[in-house]
């Protein structure tokens, strides 16, 4: 699938972060936003949502975090329920730790004509060593996050399909092999790291103003070729894909892209030192 380059800026807000703005013109008009971080990066580290309330995590929007941790940057994490609702204390779907805290485990979601059972997640230990865990893994997690599914595997694209079982025909799109949830095209949200682990990739696409999405296929590639993402997890998108930055200059946090600041049940925070 070809992924056409429109224009594509860089900065390196702090340091160990290089962000790049890219858009492109094919398969349709978009605007994404790729955080490149070197895992080596001394004093850098990571905050998940940590559990709270009756439920597994409480409602805030992903700048809210980022104020409130006093972060570098900050995305959106997990998918959750119940959604929509205005419950404000929810359940994370999927492998969730924080801090070293695991508090969400491996389940199937009701969401199964999107999110695959068991699966697998990305966990950032506490020397940012970078790993995908799977439910047969036994090992200690420190910062753990899991989406939907895990869409590159070994530098391929793996997109779960209908057809193979791994998906559930029907959900509110009636979807299937003809009509996949991961076809359609939408703001995404995903995360990756490198072969050798030293890198980790956050990106975000939006699906307003001049972008019209990708589906999850499309940017799955985008990573995996130009970007060297070996593997990925596609985590919770649509009106929750969320990226925000603390302006280096001003100290104040900033919504980066243009989709909708949803105040979601999971957010991943980065901390980096100062240039």
């Amino acid at each position: 699938m070809a992924i056409a380059l429109a224009a594509e800026s860089s900065s390196e807000p702090y340091q160990g972060i290089t962000l790049i703005h890219r858009t492109g013109s094919a398969p349709r008009p978009f605007s994404a936003r790729i955080v490149r971080i070197d895992l080596t990066t001394p004093g850098l580290r990571f905050a998940l949502t940590p559990k709270s309330g009756s439920r597994e995590a409480t409602r805030q929007t992903t700048l809210e975090f980022l104020n409130e941790q006093k972060a570098s940057l900050a995305i959106n994490g997990h998918f959750f329920e119940p959604f929509p609702s205005e419950d404000k204390e929810c359940f994370l779907i999927g492998l969730a730790a924080s801090n070293g805290n695991v508090y969400s485990d491996f389940e199937q979601p009701t969401q199964s004509y999107a999110i695959l059972a068991n699966a697998p997640a990305i966990d950032l230990a506490e020397d940012n060593t970078a790993s995908v865990v799977t439910k047969q893994d036994q090992r200690k997690l420190f910062n753990t996050i899991s989406g939907s599914a895990r869409v590159i595997t070994d530098g391929a694209v793996t997109v779960p399909r209908y057809a193979e079982g791994q998906l559930t025909l029907g959900g509110p799109g009636k979807y299937s092999n003809e009509r996949s949830w991961y076809d359609v095209p939408n703001a995404r949200t995903m995360i990756g790291i490198s072969q050798d682990a030293k890198t980790l990739t956050l990106f975000t696409v939006d699906r307003a103003k001049d972008s019209q999405g990708l589906t999850v296929g499309e940017a799955a590639a985008l990573l995996a070729n130009d970007y060297k993402v070996h593997n990925a997890l596609n985590l919770d998108g649509g009106g929750s894909t969320t990226l925000a930055l603390r302006n280096p200059e001003t100290n104040q946090g900033e919504i980066v892209n243009a989709t909708q600041n949803r105040a979601v049940c999971s957010n991943l925070a980065v901390f980096a030192p100062s240039k």
